[in-house]
């Protein structure tokens, strides 16, 4: 392939996936009283959430540095590929940033070679849906202008929606954007959220099962409107998400993508209890 795809951690695609498609990754780190772990080496999510549950402090979440992504896009540029770098949105995150001064490092003094940084505007299952356009573009041969307009078209077209148990880890987190506004009522609603640069509210309801519902509602919308790849993530609910991927065979006809835990850098933030789906126009899944 003449271009590689790199990403960081909060996509939370399947391993094999990742493999497969040769994408490269770039970790976001987890800080708990001063000890700093790439989330990419956290095994297992269920401890750090249980852990999560009990305490009254948060621990806190840091992007990579530029050197991190030097770490990564040195060796394929020496190896002759061009970059498409895609990222969690910069109005939650400085990973975008730090990836703009790593490439202008490594792109300056007449190199040959380029790198593209694209803030992806979205997180976890929205980034992973953006990342796997632009991956399916690189394999299939197109060069880094190719990928990047095709990193871009997924953009603007993926979807994104998730219910959160409680609004609280957003606002001490300090991710809570807009949905500040329903403070007052946190105890009387269960929220749906959406990502489209920030955390931005969609609607509240009152119980686990209306949230539950009207997110598959929302799955046929986007079904409605061509984008039929489809995700699912959760932290710490399986059997609702298993729940969820039912109903979304019923809406689509097809398996989703991949269904996957979100993990601690989302998660410290969002808190146990999310429930997401995702969607695409598959068109931009082709090579």
């Amino acid at each position: 392939m003449p271009v590689a795809v790199v990403t960081d951690s909060t996509h939370y695609l399947p391993r094999e996936i990742i493999a497969d498609y040769g994408i490269h990754q770039v970790s976001l780190y987890v800080n708990d009283g001063g000890e700093l772990t790439r989330e990419a080496e956290m095994p297992n999510f269920h401890a750090f959430y249980e852990d999560l549950r009990a305490r009254s402090d948060l621990p806190t979440t840091s992007q990579p540095s530029p050197g991190d992504f030097i770490a990564v896009y040195e060796p394929l540029i020496e190896a002759g590929y061009d970059i498409v770098s895609i990222h969690l949105g910069a109005g939650i995150s400085g990973t975008c940033d730090s990836a703009r001064q790593a490439a202008a490092e490594l792109t300056g003094d007449g190199s040959q070679r380029r790198i593209e940084v694209v803030d992806s505007a979205s997180a976890a299952g929205g980034l992973a849906l953006i990342v796997l356009a632009a991956a399916s573009a690189a394999r299939g041969g197109r060069d880094v202008e190719a990928v990047k307009q095709r990193t871009l078209a997924a953009v603007d077209d993926v979807k994104i929606w998730f219910s959160v148990d409680t609004l609280e880890y957003l606002r001490r987190g300090g991710r809570i954007g807009a949905a500040q506004a329903w403070l007052g009522s946190a105890l009387r609603i269960k929220p749906i959220l959406s990502f489209d640069e920030v955390i931005t509210p969609v609607e509240r309801v009152r119980t686990n099962r209306r949230a539950f519902e009207r997110m598959v509602e929302l799955l046929e919308e986007r079904k409605e409107a061509g984008a039929s790849a489809w995700v699912v993530q959760y932290i710490e609910v399986p059997e609702l998400a298993e729940q969820m991927v039912q109903r979304g065979r019923e809406i689509f006809g097809t398996d989703p993508i991949f269904c996957t835990e979100i993990g601690p850098v989302i998660g410290t933030h969002a808190g146990p209890g999310v429930l997401g789906v995702s969607g695409i126009n598959p068109d931009l899944l082709e090579p």
